[in-house]
């Protein structure tokens, strides 16, 4: 039987990536919408760090607005869009401590939780602090969150079909392949403008 929520929430997912490889601002207001419908998908299938994780990508959604559109640098005022930038190394570093930390706390926590989940915690807890992490790269403009987000799509597609979400796991396949577009598209936006 079709779950018309999961179904709305996978559409309303493809717009948001679409609108994120455009780089248009209006992919948070969608990012909101579809977060709140997977709250409750994630949450009735036994997805529990998955579930909270959509909690975090709705806060992340209102941040996500005010980086792109209310914290440009005065020198960037003609700019409507926040530039794309690059991962430092000393950044890269610092995320890569927070994601092992995160990871520890999620794995913990579902480890503990009185109910079952739907796939191993270990797993759900590595796939949902790379999430975090990339989602605030996403909102801070950074390309190589692209990169993170190549595995960590095709990883959470794994993740869905062993759990039974199927309609979630085609889309996160989905993702996974437009990421791939998303980080050649945003690479060239990139060059180009340093060329100007």
């Amino acid at each position: 039987m079709l779950d018309w929520l999961e179904i709305f929430g996978v559409a309303s997912c493809l717009l948001y990536i679409y609108l994120e490889i455009k780089q248009r601002a209006a992919l948070w207001i969608v990012g909101f919408i579809s977060s709140a419908v997977y709250v409750v998908v994630f949450y009735r299938e036994g997805f529990y760090a998955s579930s909270t994780l959509y909690v975090y990508y709705m806060a992340a959604s209102i941040y996500g607005i005010y980086c792109w559109r209310f914290s440009q640098k005065k020198d960037n005022a003609a700019s409507a869009e926040r530039p794309i930038s690059r991962l430092k190394l000393l950044l890269c570093v610092i995320l890569a401590f927070i994601s092992a930390i995160l990871f520890v706390i999620i794995w913990y926590t579902l480890d503990n939780v009185p109910y079952s989940t739907a796939v191993p915690p270990y797993c759900e807890a590595l796939a949902t602090a790379l999430s975090i992490v990339a989602t605030w790269m996403l909102a801070r403009k950074i390309l190589e969150q692209w990169i993170l987000w190549i595995f960590v799509n095709f990883f959470w597609s794994f993740l869905y079909f062993w759990g039974g979400l199927y309609p979630t796991g085609g889309l996160f396949v989905v993702y996974g392949i437009m990421s791939v577009v998303g980080w050649m598209e945003w690479k060239r936006s990139f060059n180009n403008s340093k060329i100007k």
